[in-house]
């Protein structure tokens, strides 16, 4: 067996094992480990939810180097030098070959524990993966000049860059600096099954959320939205919001002051394809974004999507598609969405062409081509 055929022990470092980041790694970790590569998780024990501990007991068969889950809070706290003590200790343990970090705090863990097992003689690679994260932010903000600052600092200690859309490349050129580590642009993708369309019950709400109960995801637009567009057309509408977040009974407040309690309806989080049943278009209202799955899931499934304009949308939707909304407009968002509601056939018909869009984005390639990125450098 040549260095490029060897099994690699594999570690993934992220801080919530929620919505995309977890949807990517899980889908990393069946590749590779049907592959036989050993595969890892350390992630944050204080997020998720019964879906997402089902969502764990799903993978765990195929995890041979094991879950390790310890607080990691989303902003910088003392207890992160805690974390950071404990996940090297645990990493260093597992002798890793690769070390791939997603989102801003698990990239940062994973290069920081990677470069110090570096110093002791450990040839682990350290990988990193935006995922958005960091890049969300306004380098007008303090907290922008920092995050970039430290991104910055970070790449110095980078083997290699993968970003899920030419978006977050672009991102990132512009608010960390050109990349001087190797990069590369890796879509998201869907399992085959995934392709399988799903019909929408015949008490289908007219509009379905689905995502994470924070302000960058948009539910407030989407509650704003859907009473423009009960205005526009003149007539009540249903809507259905799925997903956990620590904003969830705010915005269910919202919907009951607004007098749309009968009207919207609240879940928690569940998988995307039982959540398609529950709605005839899906609407992704977000004000930032990198490649999201819902997006991809949704269009994989058959069902059409009204979404913002932000990044890597575009590249999954087409970047004159008249299904893409500017994300400062609520009005077009309310416009497109009565659209949708009295021209039905004619939104399906700017979704993506499906075997175009079957092998562009495709689980086993993305998991393929960044499998070849961990031989390379592990070599």
């Amino acid at each position: 067996m040549n260095g490029a055929d060897r099994p690699l022990r594999i570690i993934h470092c992220f801080r919530s094992p929620v919505g995309g980041i977890f949807r990517h790694v899980r889908d990393l970790a069946r590749h590779h480990s049907a592959a036989g590569h050993e595969v890892g998780i350390v992630c944050d024990s204080i997020t998720g939810g019964a879906h997402e501990d089902a969502l764990f007991d799903t993978i765990l068969p195929m995890l041979k180097l094991g879950v390790t889950r310890l607080p990691m809070r989303r902003a910088i706290t003392p207890i992160d030098l805690f974390t950071l003590y404990r996940y090297g200790q645990v990493i260093g343990d597992l002798q890793p070959n690769i070390l791939h970090g997603h989102g801003a705090k698990g990239g940062a863990l994973a290069r920081v524990i990677g470069s110090r097992l570096r110093a002791q003689g450990s040839r682990v690679a350290r990988l990193y993966s935006p995922h958005g994260g960091s890049l969300h932010y306004s380098p007008k903000t303090l907290h922008g000049r920092t995050f970039f600052a430290i991104e910055r600092m970070l790449e110095r200690r980078t083997d290699q860059l993968i970003f899920v859309s030419r978006y977050e490349l672009e991102a990132y050129s512009e608010k960390v600096g050109p990349p001087q580590a190797q990069w590369h642009v890796v879509h998201n993708g869907v399992s085959e099954e995934e392709f399988e369309p799903v019909v929408p019950d015949d008490d289908a709400a007219d509009f379905l959320f689905i995502g994470m109960m924070r302000k960058l995801k948009g539910p407030d637009r989407f509650i704003d939205a859907f009473g423009m567009a009960e205005r526009v057309l003149g007539r009540p509408l249903r809507a259905k919001m799925v997903g956990d977040g620590e904003s969830s009974d705010a915005y269910r407040q919202t919907i009951i002051q607004r007098g749309y309690g009968a009207r919207i309806a609240m879940s928690p989080a569940m998988p995307a394809r039982n959540a398609f049943r529950k709605g005839r278009i899906v609407v992704v209202p977000s004000r930032a974004e990198s490649m999201p799955y819902i997006v991809l899931e949704a269009i994989a499934a058959g069902r059409p999507v009204i979404a913002s304009r932000v990044g890597g949308i575009p590249e999954v939707l087409g970047p004159d598609s008249p299904a893409l909304v500017p994300t400062e407009s609520i009005d077009l968002l309310a416009t497109a969405m009565a659209e949708g509601v009295k021209k039905p056939d004619r939104l399906a018909a700017l979704m993506p062409e499906t075997e175009e869009f079957r092998t562009q984005f495709s689980s086993a390639a993305m998991a393929d081509r960044i499998l070849n990125i961990y031989q390379v450098c592990s070599l």
